[in-house]
C-alpha cells in the first residue's frame, strides 16, 4: 500500500517539495501509512482579502509510522524557504503560556546545572528572543540562531542573534566565533528541521563535553490521546515519542537523562540530553517509556484506531455546524494559529460555514484569508459588536482561558470546542 501511495504523491509534487519514503531517523523503508489529511497549503501563507482568488500550491499531508524507530512523520518535505520565509509571521513573545514555559525552562536549567554569568547558552530557532531573555536576565551569555527577520526584535532587546538555518555548517561558523556552549536549546523547532542528523552533528560540535541539550516538542502521546490532527502540517516533519527521541539521541552518542511533560501546544515534552555517561539518569525517563508502551505507541493498531477516531470527530463537527447553520445562526472562528488551517482544510470548512475568524488587535493576519479559503480574518472587535450565536475555538487546547477572557470582554454567545470531540459550551 505504501508503494502505491508514494507513486500517487510523486505525481502531485514539484520542485518545492520531495517525497520522504524512508524513516527520517533510521532510514528504514518499513513505513506504515495510517492517516491522509489531504492536500493542504502552507499554513502561514495567507492572501490579502482585497485580492481575487489565485492558484495556491498545496502539498500532500500524510502520517507514516516506522516500527523500527517508532517515529511518526509526514510523507512530504516542503522547501524550508517556503514554510519559513524571512518574514515568517510567528512571534513567540505574544503567547502567555509560552512566556511562562520559557521562564520555567530557565528556572529548571539554573536549578539543575548551576548556570551563571560564565555560562554560554545557544537557542536554535530563537525567533524574537523570548526564551533567551530569561537566560540573559539570569546573567548568562546568550546567542540566538534563527532564519527569520524576528532576530531584529531580539537584537533590539539586547539578545545577540544571527540569521540562518541551523546545521553543521552553521555550527562550525558559530564555534569559530563564539566557542562551545554549556547549554543548547531547541524549543518547538526540533521537529521542524530537515536532515535532523546534520542538525545533531552541529549540536554535538557546539556542545561542551559536560553540556546539556534541551529540546521541547509537541508530544506524540498527547497528540494521539486527544486526537490533535490539527497539529499535523508541513512545518512539523516529525512527531516524537520518547522512544523515537531515545533512538535518535543514541544514534549520535547522546543520552536522554531527564524529561518533563509540559502544557504548551496542547501537550509537549521537555527532554534533557547529554553525552552518553555524563549525567545520572532520572526516573522520569523509564516511567515515560513504560507509559508509552502501555498506551500502545509501539503498535500500528493504535495509529489505525487514531485515524478512525479522527474521521469520526470530523464527521461530528460537520454535523454540528450543519445544524447550526440550518437554523440561520452565525459562527465566528476564534484565533488563527497554524493548527486552525489544518482543521479548516481537513474538515472542509469555508466562508459559508464560518463567517470569519477573529484575531486580537495588531495581529499581522487581520485583513487576510485563512489559507486555501475565502474565510477572512478580522479584528476581534467584530465579535463583540456583532455578537454571533457561536464562537468556534480554533485554539481549543487553551479553551478555558479563551472562554474566560472572551466572556470578560463581552461575548454573550455559546462556544464550540472542536476537539477531541465537538461540544457546545
Amino acid at each position: 500500500m505504501i508503494g502505491m501511495l508514494t507513486t500517487q504523491r510523486k505525481r502531485m509534487t514539484n520542485l518545492t517539495s520531495r517525497i520522504i519514503d524512508t524513516c527520517q531517523i533510521s532510514s528504514s523503508k518499513n513505513l506504515e501509512s495510517f492517516l491522509f489529511v489531504g492536500y493542504v497549503p502552507p499554513v502561514n501563507q495567507m492572501r490579502l482579502v482585497e485580492h481575487r482568488p489565485t492558484e495556491e500550491t498545496m502539498y500532500p499531508l500524510e502520517l507514516l509510522y516506522c516500527p523500527d524507530s517508532h517515529l511518526v512523520q509526514i510523507s512530504c518535505e516542503v522547501d524550508p524557504s517556503i514554510l519559513f520565509p524571512v518574514d515568517y509571521p510567528y512571534t513567540s513573545g505574544t503567547t502567555r503560556i509560552l512566556r511562562e514555559n520559557f521562564a520555567d525552562l530557565f528556572k529548571q536549567s539554573k536549578e539543575f546545572f548551576g548556570l551563571n554569568e560564565k555560562s554560554f547558552v545557544i537557542d536554535i530557532g530563537s525567533n524574537d528572543g523570548t526564551l533567551l531573555s530569561n537566560f540573559l536576565k539570569g546573567g548568562c551569555q546568550v546567542l540566538g540562531i534563527d532564519p527569520t527577520d524576528k532576530i531584529e526584535i531580539a537584537n533590539a532587546s539586547g539578545i545577540r542573534s544571527i540569521m540562518g538555518f541551523f546545521n553543521k555548517k552553521t555550527a562550525g561558523k558559530v564555534l569559530k566565533e563564539y566557542g562551545q556552549a554549556d547549554q543548547i536549546t531547541a524549543a518547538n523547532v526540533f521537529a521542524h528541521m530537515k536532515d535532523i542528523d546534520d542538525v545533531l552533528d552541529g549540536i554535538r560540535l557546539l556542545l561542551k563535553d559536560d553540556g546539556v541539550f534541551v529540546s521541547e516538542n509537541h508530544y506524540l502521546l498527547d497528540l494521539i490521546q486527544t486526537l490533535q490532527y490539527d497539529t499535523i502540517y508541513h512545518e512539523h516533519l516529525r512527531y516524537y515519542s520518547l522512544h523515537a527521541l531515545k533512538y535518535l539521541m543514541e544514534k549520535h552518542g547522546l543520552e536522554i537523562f531527564r524529561i518533563k511533560r509540559i502544557l504548551t501546544h496542547g501537550g509537549s515534552i521537555r527532554v534533557f540530553s547529554a553525552r552518553k555517561g555524563t549525567k545520572k539518569i532520572h526516573e522520569s525517563v523509564e516511567v515515560t517509556l513504560q507509559e508509552e508502551h502501555g498506551a500502545g505507541l509501539l503498535n500500528i493498531a493504535t495509529y489505525r484506531k487514531f485515524a478512525r477516531d479522527v474521521m469520526q470527530t470530523k464527521l461530528d463537527l460537520i454535523a454540528m455546524l450543519r445544524d447550526i447553520r440550518a437554523k440561520g445562526h452565525k459562527v465566528y472562528g476564534i484565533g488563527a494559529p497554524s493548527r486552525a488551517s489544518t482543521l479548516i482544510s481537513y474538515v472542509g470548512l469555508d466562508h459559508l460555514t464560518i463567517d470569519c475568524v477573529v484575531e486580537i488587535k495588531g495581529s499581522h493576519k487581520i485583513g487576510k484569508y485563512m489559507p486555501g479559503t475565502l474565510i477572512p480574518v478580522c479584528d476581534e472587535t467584530v465579535l463583540y459588536e456583532e455578537q454571533p450565536e457561536y464562537a468556534l475555538l480554533l485554539s481549543w487546547h487553551i479553551s478555558k482561558e479563551l472562554i474566560t477572557n472572551l466572556k470578560k470582554r463581552g461575548f454573550k454567545g455559546k462556544f464550540i470546542i472542536p476537539l477531541p470531540q465537538p461540544v457546545i459550551v
